[in-house]
């Protein structure tokens, strides 16, 4: 029973049906009557209660009560009127009902709309409440632990605030120095702990050694807006000696806990790029803004009571002291108190660099600089001396055919700005070990303008170029332009900038557009392409998923409100032209506008077939001997599961997910666990912290979505995942920021997981990662567990909400620290071409593999084949089960063969028909043929077969189709012969001389 200056609050002795909501009060009723009246001080912090229907039910009965109705519905209180049947009696008044629309979804439901149940006469009686009969209100219970809004979630009624402020009627701002085991919850109501404790200028508590301690103040803004608050903090001395170590270190100097040990997460720290940062923290009248501090603990620290000050002082009001008294215990905690969520040591992680580190990671090699030639793993780029690329080569192709070219249209003629100055190149010529880039500058001189050129190149192939462009005078500018020519045999295929992935076509013309997310475009083939990417100085990540709700800030310069667009043209036989411009403008003298883009040479790695062939992925919480049964070798643990509750927050149940790993480990198996920066449980425990910081790590958005959303963070926030469990537990989670400091939380959270739980990678289902945090990720696992796997998944992006977005282009900026992809729900896997599965869904163009979904659409085995795909198990249809194709290739020896696809000019398998395509597997003495079909009828084909690069005799082969249980019934061709393939199937066949078969 919680402490409460009117009704008492509790926790329900059992928990009722979810569907009746979150709380209840509890009514008594002593004498009969036809009516009685319960005044409910509920103290509710949701929106619209008046909304919200009531349910009453009589407790001796479990009956609902039909004859009920309310009055005068407020956040703070309501007056209920019912029939009461059984008296004297007890009576259950419920007033957040809520229909759950699914178990999970994004759709967590509605709470129940206000409902006249009441008989007519009865009602018509009892319309006029005055000298109605009360009844009491004997408690207000919530119905589970979390549902625990008291004390800090309970809001003062308004008396109860008007007696603070009163007392306090000279003072302009109040502090309410609060353990961490209050997490303050409300910016614009007072919670009932602090009606009850007053403001305070002093706060008493108990540290470990060695723990990261954390506490919070909150500042209530009484009178007046409170402007731009610091923080300061004082030298805190041991007030008892103690026994002091033979040495100290700088943060405990001798009995003394140094200021440089605190700080105030609320006013800055170090960003997700490793830049540290200040923030400006008002408080407008009558709001309350949480501070939260940390301060380190050292391990070598003496036990005692420490003693010092810490002040706040608001721009425009006097400061104000908070004696703080932190008693040290002889305790020592080994993981600084990380292991238990609730001491919020954890805190410290959003400052994290962990991963910054200039450090390559495999497969990539030192950039190194020869002239003016910058080469890594298999990709070259040469630069001429006005800075840009002259030539782009990727795994021995040129990419370009020309020189990319800058131009101005102005006075009636095209230029360029002509070098001037030399240029300048870092690293020196050769370059330095283990060097992750090298970056060039140059400038440019015209009559009319300057021109500054900056541009890096990194040991992933991502270049990135800043353009500044400086009018000398007031210029009419007719347009301005990057060409970017490249060969056209190798510019194939097209995807992005509202173009699906497939074959490009002769003419392609764009438009900016904030509605969509598309500021990129990818063109190329298998072996060599670039991705092109057009912004400014004042670029930002937008987000992936809900992407309306933070779009593209589209670029001043090549946006020019709304004139800017690009093309893509076939010029002459040889060039694919890509035409970048911005349209007419006028430029002010001195006025200076960037140009940016950025380029990903293609592929960004080589494929490692082998691996992906001998990974055997089990999405499942099954026990690890389900997975042994299946034959996988690979454990992925989602989130709403037995081991992992609450989404991207692993740390709750650390437990069960270690002895599962540790179970995985001893049978020879790795595990995963899903892992993404996207949106975050609500039951995170660092969730009010958090808060405090504003929209810095929440998306702000419209409220809404579950209703422990809606009673607890009310508004300001954007809903994500709902999972509601068996027990009524909900994971609800909320959007998060695109890029923030939980970025760097989430990769010490990686690390722990890795040296606390034994994660041996993770899997992430879609993202909101950047490259240079993807990269950070990426050393982590490298250091920790060399060959850990990192899996992304993802929906179809091409979706309004999405931005009509490629999901592939989206995501190819992380392709060179990720593994595999898994691209699934809402893929078209049947009424797509050939061509849409090699750019969208292969990430074979970008040196990955990956697998297909059996439920997106109708999965195709045959297809999947074509492109070394396959379902990951479980399945719960066994015609999607793999493991008879695993059984097939393993037989064969696919891990150990080259893969040949029917993309490549020298696939030595074709077919005489041009809706039917052939992959070869090779190996010496045999090869692994895939056939598939997107003919829209049953067709016969024949084989072209290329003998001599396949290391074999006409004569002497036969083609060997084993049976495949859902896949195909056993056959015998000779190669000669003509095969029947069935409409949108297909075979999986081995050529091997007869006295093999």
């Amino acid at each position: 029973m919680h402490k409460d200056p009117i009704h008492p609050y509790r926790v329900a002795a059992e928990a009722w049906p979810v569907a009746l909501g979150s709380h209840r009060a509890i009514v008594g009723v002593e004498h009969s009557t036809d009516a009685v009246l319960a005044h409910i001080i509920w103290r509710r912090r949701d929106l619209e209660p008046e909304r919200k229907d009531i349910i009453v039910i009589d407790r001796a009965t479990g009956k609902t009560i039909r004859n009920r109705f309310g009055r005068n519905f407020a956040q703070e209180s309501a007056e209920v009127v019912f029939q009461p049947v059984t008296v004297p009696g007890e009576y259950e008044v419920y007033y957040l009902p809520f229909d759950q629309a699914s178990q999970w979804g994004l759709d967590a439901g509605s709470y129940k709309a206000m409902e006249d149940t009441g008989d007519a006469e009865w009602l018509q009686r009892h319309t006029a409440i005055e000298g109605t009969a009360a009844a009491s209100v004997l408690a207000i219970e919530c119905r589970t632990p979390f549902d625990n809004a008291h004390p800090m979630g309970r809001p003062a009624t308004a008396e109860e605030a008007a007696g603070l402020l009163e007392a306090y009627e000279d003072e302009p701002y109040l502090l309410f120095p609060t353990p961490r085991e209050f997490p303050i919850r409300m910016d614009n109501r007072l919670p009932v702990r602090w009606i009850e404790t007053g403001p305070s200028n002093e706060l008493a508590v108990e540290a470990c050694g060695n723990e990261y301690f954390a506490f919070q103040i909150g500042v209530f803004a009484a009178r007046n807006r409170l402007q731009s608050l610091s923080v300061s903090f004082s030298d805190f001395v041991q007030s008892r000696t103690g026994t002091l170590p033979v040495e100290s270190s700088a943060k405990s100097q001798a009995g003394r806990l140094t200021y440089s040990a605190f700080r105030c997460f609320n006013l800055g720290g170090v960003d997700c790029h490793g830049k540290p940062f200040q923030k400006e923290v008002s408080v407008e009248r009558g709001k309350v803004q949480a501070l939260w501090f940390g301060v380190d603990i050292p391990m070598d620290i003496a036990p005692g009571e420490y003693a010092g000050t810490v002040t706040i002082q608001p721009a425009n009001a006097h400061p104000r002291h908070i004696a703080l008294r932190i008693t040290i215990k002889p305790e020592l905690l080994a993981d600084r108190g990380d292991g238990e969520p609730w001491r919020h040591s954890r805190l410290r992680w959003l400052d994290s660099t962990v991963g910054s580190e200039d450090e390559l990671v495999p497969p990539f090699l030192p950039v190194k600089v020869t002239g003016r030639t910058a080469k890594l793993l298999d990709r070259s780029l040469t630069f001429g001396a006005n800075g840009l690329p002259t030539r782009i080569r990727s795994r021995g192709r040129d990419i370009l055919i020309s020189p990319i070219q800058f131009t101005i249209s102005a006075e009636g003629r095209s230029f360029g700005v002509p070098p001037s100055g030399g240029i300048r190149i870092l690293p020196p010529e050769g370059g330095t070990p283990n060097a992750t880039s090298a970056s060039w500058k140059a400038n440019g001189r015209h009559p009319l303008f300057t021109l500054h050129t900056q541009a890096a190149m990194e040991f992933d192939g991502f270049v990135s170029y800043e353009l500044s462009l400086r009018a000398e005078r007031e210029t009419f500018v007719d347009d301005i332009a990057l060409h970017i020519p490249l060969r056209r045999e190798i510019a194939t295929y097209l995807m992005g900038m509202g173009h699906r992935g497939g074959k490009r076509p002769e003419h392609f013309d764009w438009v900016w557009d904030w509605s969509r997310h598309q500021d990129s475009v990818w063109i190329g083939d298998a072996n060599a392409g670039l991705r092109i990417q057009l912004r400014d100085d004042s670029y930002e990540q937008p987000l992936k998923v809900k992407y309306l709700q933070k779009p593209l800030k589209l670029p001043r310069s090549w946006h020019n409100a709304g004139y800017g667009g690009c093309s893509i043209r076939e010029v002459g036989n040889d060039c694919v032209l890509f035409k970048a411009n911005c349209g007419a403008r006028k430029m002010a003298a001195g006025e200076e506008l960037r140009f940016d883009f950025t380029l990903l040479i293609t592929p960004v790695k080589p494929i490692d077939t082998a691996k992906h062939f001998r990974t055997r992925h089990f999405h499942s919480d099954a026990p690890v001997k389900k997975a042994v049964e299946h034959g996988a070798n690979n454990i992925t643990i989602h989130h709403a599961t037995s081991p992992y509750p609450y989404i991207n927050c692993p740390f709750l149940t650390a437990d069960r997910l270690r002895a599962h790993a540790d179970e995985a480990h001893r049978r020879g198996l790795k595990l995963r666990t899903y892992y993404t920066v996207r949106e975050l449980t609500n039951h995170v425990p660092e969730l009010w912290a958090l808060r405090s910081l504003g929209d810095e790590i929440f998306l702000p958005g419209d409220g809404g979505g579950s209703a422990w959303l809606q009673e607890n963070l009310v508004t300001g926030y954007s809903p994500n995942w709902y999972h509601r469990f068996a027990d009524g537990d909900v994971c609800a989670a909320i959007t998060e920021a695109p890029s923030s400091r939980w970025h760097n939380y989430s990769l010490e959270g990686l690390r722990w997981l890795i040296a606390s739980v034994g994660i041996d990678g993770i899997y992430i289902d879609d993202t909101n990662l950047d490259r240079t945090t993807m990269r950070r990720a990426r050393r982590i696992l490298e250091r920790l567990r060399p060959g850990a796997l990192v899996d992304l998944h993802s929906n179809n992006m091409y979706w309004g909400f999405y931005g009509l977005a490629c999901t592939a282009n989206v995501y190819m900026d992380l392709f060179p620290c990720i593994d595999s992809l898994w691209f699934g729900e809402s893929f078209d896997y049947t009424r797509t071409s050939p061509d849409y599965w090699l750019t969208e869904i292969s990430g074979i163009p970008f040196g990955l593999m990956g697998e297909v979904m059996p439920y997106a659409r109708v999965a195709n085995p045959w297809r999947a084949a074509l492109y070394g795909m396959h379902a990951r198990m479980p399945v719960g249809d066994p015609a999607h089960d793999p493991r008879p194709i695993f059984r097939v290739w393993d037989e064969f020896g696919i891990a150990d063969a080259k893969m040949i696809g029917y993309w490549e000019k020298d696939c030595p398998v074709r077919t005489d028909h041009p809706d039917v395509h052939a992959t070869a597997y090779m190996r010496s003495g045999k090869t692994l043929i895939a056939l598939a079909s997107w003919a829209e009828e049953t067709t016969r084909v024949k084989l072209q077969i290329d003998w001599t690069a396949l290391g074999l005799n006409s004569r002497k082969a036969r083609l060997r189709a084993p049976r495949v249980e859902h896949f195909q019934d056993a056959a015998t061709f000779r190669p000669s012969d003509t095969i029947t393939v069935e409409s949108q199937c297909g075979w999986m066949m081995i050529l091997e001389h007869a006295d093999r078969c």
